[in-house]
């Protein structure tokens, strides 16, 4: 329960490093180059909403499609250290911080506009002033920051709250506590609980369910808008920190109910555009993954649970690629969990229910054009979230490879997670120090681990295992993971496949139909063209038992796609009569009969495929 405000905000359990001190390394390195050559690298050099945006002097979108892009932009650019990324960054800093009014006022429009403009731009602007804070050092930004957030408390006690704003307040807690944080003042909280008043109250929401179903196709809403939900996830467990309470508690009951009547196989939940249920044939917005994740990274630094590594983790080496072509030129906004097939559907036969009947193509802007922009978030966020500091020393968050340099009491520390994890089952942590010094290394162990050792030693999964110790010159500590395959049951009364963090795909051999064109003064022409994708192999298939055969792959040039899966399953299946209907599957097969005898499939990680089968009928004793 939450008391009254303090004036000092509770200390974070773990504290982000920035990409000045954390590095990737190995396969995650190499995803965020693919980035940085794809879509995410190039907006500004050819798609109008960030090239001639408001927010530097043009005439196109002024409110939150650049800011968008720079959130991921940033911190990619610092952690690849490409000084032509850092130099186009400043290139929009040093426009958005001249454009500031003398008031504090930052966003692109008259004055005659203010009491009409949507303030989640500048929340969202303000997040990335932080961002770039964080790379770059500027410091210009803490001024700015504190005139646009000063401004923006006298500015909401006349024009409260409204539209994405009211839905999102939380978000500008985020830089309010940034800047609290470095030079505390009264108005500050004051204005964290002004936002707070005027917000959405997502607990009275969540106490009162209304969405155990999804509403009727066509009717759209801001408290079921499945970005909006994904984002709220975080709102309580940032109050805490100045009201305290228990951080966890609203969003395990949030995101437990989201699971429970809008969950995905992916551990995400669906929205096309809003809350749509748990069939496999419905969507999750794009731009609600990246949201997700962002909240699980807050959830995880402020509790310290590791709970939330586990399902940060699950989005980011699932959900996340999988609504990402592998080259990263282009994007779905709708992704499905039985996804079969990527086409234009025939007009008023999509199964979303409020998205257009292109939101499954991979594309430059499918449906609407904030994933495009927002996309990018992802993987250098989670980047930033594989090591973190805390009181004692410094904890392995997330397991990817990654390097970070500190300083402890006084003395260099390098930390190295090497590892080939998620598609290989250990890790190797080496710490370097340049003389003796004490401090605690915490690894977290994931729960989906049937066990575990830490350097010999057996440890909990789901928990932090702590070594505490002097170290001194190089030492290593490995870390050995395992996992079985599952069948997991699904409310569709079919099963999917899991295997630790990695859920099961049937491969589908693919044929990609290119659509160049230009709509609306945008053009897709390649690489960013939209793409219609069609099975060129069958993918009717239900399982027969649960055994499975492993194979391992070498990681390549691009991990997360289906002809460079570094791992696989090969499972025994029948063929049954699942029909293909206006371009979708049967949410269910209407008929199971068996149509073939038992066959050899390959199944890869769900984050490698563009078209997958992942939900499928268990039918036991037929494959004898």
């Amino acid at each position: 329960m939450e008391t009254a405000m303090k004036n000092q905000l509770t200390p974070l359990k773990f504290k982000p490093y920035t990409a000045k001190e954390l590095k990737p390394s190995g396969w995650l390195k190499r995803q965020l180059r693919i980035q940085a050559d794809g879509l995410s690298g190039n907006l500004d050099k050819m798609w109008r909403d960030v090239k001639d945006s408001k927010w530097i002097g043009g005439d196109c979108d002024g409110w939150e499609r650049v800011p968008y892009w720079l959130d991921g932009f940033i911190p990619l650019a610092w952690l690849l250290d490409d000084e032509d990324m850092k130099r186009r960054a400043k290139t929009y800093i040093d426009a958005i911080l001249a454009g500031q009014q003398e008031d504090g006022w930052i966003c692109p429009c008259e004055e005659s506009e203010r009491g009409r403009y949507d303030m989640w731009a500048l929340f969202l602007i303000c997040k990335v002033l932080v961002v770039y804070y964080e790379c770059s050092g500027d410091e210009r930004i803490e001024d700015a920051v504190y005139r646009a957030l000063k401004q923006l408390c006298r500015h909401v006690e006349a024009h409260t709250l409204f539209d994405w704003a009211s839905a999102r307040w939380y978000e500008c807690l985020i830089p309010l506590f940034w800047l609290y944080e470095r030079r505390p003042e009264d108005w500050m909280l004051y204005l964290a609980g002004q936002l707070d008043a005027q917000g959405c109250d997502f607990e009275k929401l969540y106490e009162h369910w209304p969405y155990e179903k999804p509403q009727e196709f066509g009717r759209w809403g801001f408290l079921s808008h499945v970005v909006n939900t994904a984002m709220m996830l975080k709102s309580r467990a940032l109050m805490t920190r100045i009201y305290g309470g228990d951080a966890n508690a609203f969003a395990k009951k949030a995101l437990g109910i989201l699971q429970r009547d809008h969950g995905m196989a992916t551990g995400h939940f669906t929205g096309d555009e809003c809350l749509s249920g748990t069939a496999p044939i419905q969507g999750s917005e794009c731009c609600s993954v990246v949201e997700a994740m962002y909240s699980y990274e807050h959830l995880l630094s402020i509790t310290g649970d590791s709970y939330w590594g586990d399902i940060l983790e699950r989005l980011a080496f699932n959900a996340l690629p999988a609504t990402i072509s592998p080259d990263m030129w282009t994007h779905q906004y709708d992704q499905m969990t039985n996804q079969v097939q990527c086409c234009i559907f025939p007009k008023g036969k999509q199964p979303f229910f409020t998205n257009s009947e292109e939101s499954n193509l991979f594309g430059l802007e499918p449906n609407f054009g904030c994933c495009t922009a927002n996309f990018n978030q992802g993987w250098p966020k989670f980047a930033l979230s594989t090591l973190m500091k805390t009181d004692t020393g410094v904890a392995v968050t997330a397991l990817a490879p990654a390097v970070v340099h500190d300083e402890i009491q006084g003395v260099p520390v390098q930390i190295e997670v090497d590892t080939l994890y998620p598609f290989r089952d250990s890790l190797t942590v080496r710490v370097k120090t340049e003389q003796a010094v004490p401090f605690t290394l915490d690894i977290r162990i994931p729960g989906f681990a049937t066990s575990a050792q830490v350097n010999g030693k057996e440890a909990q999964p789901g928990t932090f295992y702590r070594l505490d110790s002097t170290w001194q010159g190089e030492q290593e500590v490995t870390v050995q993971l395992c996992f079985a395959e599952t069948l997991t049951q699904r409310p569709s009364g079919m099963v999917c496949v899991d295997r630790g963090p990695l859920l099961f795909s049937v491969k589908v051999e693919e044929e990609w139909k290119k659509l160049e064109y230009t709509r609306d003064g945008v053009e897709r022409k390649f690489p960013y063209c939209d793409y219609e994708i069609f099975p060129k192999s069958k993918w009717n298939y239900a399982f027969v038992n649960d055994k499975f055969q492993r194979q391992e792959a070498p990681v390549g040039d691009y991990p997360f796609s289906p002809d460079g899966a570094p791992v696989s399953l090969k499972a025994t299946m029948v063929e049954i009569p699942w029909k293909l209907i206006n371009g979708v599957c049967e949410a269910v097969p209407q008929d199971t009969t068996p149509i073939s005898g038992p066959v050899e499939v390959t199944l890869i990680p769900y984050g490698c495929t563009n078209l997958r089968l992942t939900e499928a009928p268990y039918l036991p004793g037929c494959g004898r």
